[in-house]
């Protein structure tokens, strides 16, 4: 593969052809943010917070959808950047809650980071702000639309694996949101309670329900372990305080793979100290069931006690 040489803050750096600007600097060291970058989805561009000087360009450009060129002169972090940078994050915050203290994402929130590190400490405008309510009708997703940035992570995740497609984006302009169609909630909705949308959220708008206040994210130790509920061989992340498991939760899914609620209630029971009481759907109305209703066991147990008999 043919390889392209471009300048990254003075730094002459050689990547392969078709490799983008976000990734060659990152590869080179260089630090850009990101929100709706997705690694396992790349190429859409849509929270501008990547944008980046390129020399002879008209604008700011995104550097999640530029591919580098031969010659390419850029700057990552030029006054203008920067101040891009700051007024898209102002933006953001201009309707986003400012409950930080108590958010269970505090400590694992990019928003707050880049709040952070670009010095943006409120919003400068004002006016009309969203008021959803909370969405806790599913067991184990809790959603907070105040708390979104649109940046669609969720939504291209979930298209990713076949006859899943449970969220898109909703109205427009200022009323835009995500949301299941009929714009229902997550319970009525055809959502199969995988996490994979928990798991690339960027902020709080996403959260697990049976971690909510157990635990601030700096105290959580994670340990991988691989589920054998079936051969996809899924990896989740068993969630440590002290020497006590909270609970399990999904690691960012790879292109395609579609991370079970079985195999993560599976993993619940084995690990958990306290296991989440599993819950299903039934006539449309999530109920709590037995263990081996909710791990798809029941008709082995009844045919292994036919056996007995």
């Amino acid at each position: 593969m043919a390889n392209v040489t471009l300048t990254i803050n003075g730094k002459e750096v050689t990547v392969p052809a078709g490799t983008s600007v976000l990734d060659a600097a990152r590869g080179a060291g260089f630090f850009i943010p990101t929100l709706c970058h997705d690694p396992n989805n790349p190429g859409y561009g849509g929270c501008r917070i990547c944008v980046v000087n390129i020399k002879g360009a008209r604008a700011l450009v995104a550097s999640c959808v530029t591919e580098a060129a031969n010659g390419m002169v850029v700057e990552t972090e030029s006054p203008d950047v920067v101040e891009a940078r700051k007024t898209i994050i102002d933006l953001l915050l201009a309707n986003h809650p400012a409950d930080c203290l108590t958010c269970d994402k505090n400590g694992d929130c990019r928003l707050q980071d880049y709040a952070y590190l670009y010095d943006v400490r409120k919003s400068s405008f004002t006016g009309e702000k969203h008021n959803y309510p909370i969405d806790d009708s599913n067991p184990y997703i809790r959603r907070d639309l105040n708390k979104c940035v649109l940046c669609g992570r969720c939504v291209r995740t979930c298209e990713q694996v076949e006859d899943r497609q449970v969220i898109n984006f909703a109205y427009r302009g200022f009323n835009t949101k995500v949301a299941p169609a009929m714009d229902t909630s997550l319970a009525e909705s055809a959502c199969v309670s995988c996490a994979r949308c928990v798991v690339v959220c960027p902020v709080g708008a996403l959260t697990y329900q049976n971690l909510a206040g157990k635990a601030r994210t700096y105290e959580i130790r994670k340990e991988q372990v691989t589920c054998t509920f079936c051969e996809a061989g899924c990896q989740f992340d068993l969630n440590y305080k002290g020497d006590k498991v909270l609970g399990v939760t999904a690691k960012e899914p790879g292109v395609g793979r579609p991370l079970c609620l079985k195999g993560r209630l599976g993993l619940e029971l084995l690990y958990a100290d306290e296991p989440v009481k599993p819950m299903l759907k039934k006539d449309e109305q999530f109920v709590e069931v037995s263990w081996p209703e909710a791990l798809g066991m029941d008709d082995v147990l009844k045919k292994l006690d036919e056996l007995k008999k």
